[in-house]
């Protein structure tokens, strides 16, 4: 098991690249560029770098909502009314 100070190590860069390529992405869009090769390529280095962050973290699960696509809510979440 990684210690406490590999996955923090681990995370910070993971975030870095997140917020790098989302940045980039936000740049796009002002610039108005949100189509075509460019933007093709920006998102899917935004979606590995989010996928790779995703990846580090074990066990938790994002329910996103679950009345607004029509599932019943989560019995076990005292946060869900």
């Amino acid at each position: 098991m990684p210690s406490i100070d590999d996955f923090r190590f681990n995370a910070h860069h993971l975030l870095l690249d997140l917020d790098a390529t989302t940045n980039h992405l936000m740049m796009l869009v002002v610039s108005h560029e949100v189509s075509g090769s460019r933007w093709e390529e920006a998102l899917v280095r935004q979606q590995r770098a989010y996928t790779a962050w995703v990846s580090i973290l074990p066990g938790i699960q994002i329910d996103p909502m679950p009345v607004l696509d029509g599932r019943a809510t989560d019995a076990d979440n005292p946060t869900v009314d």
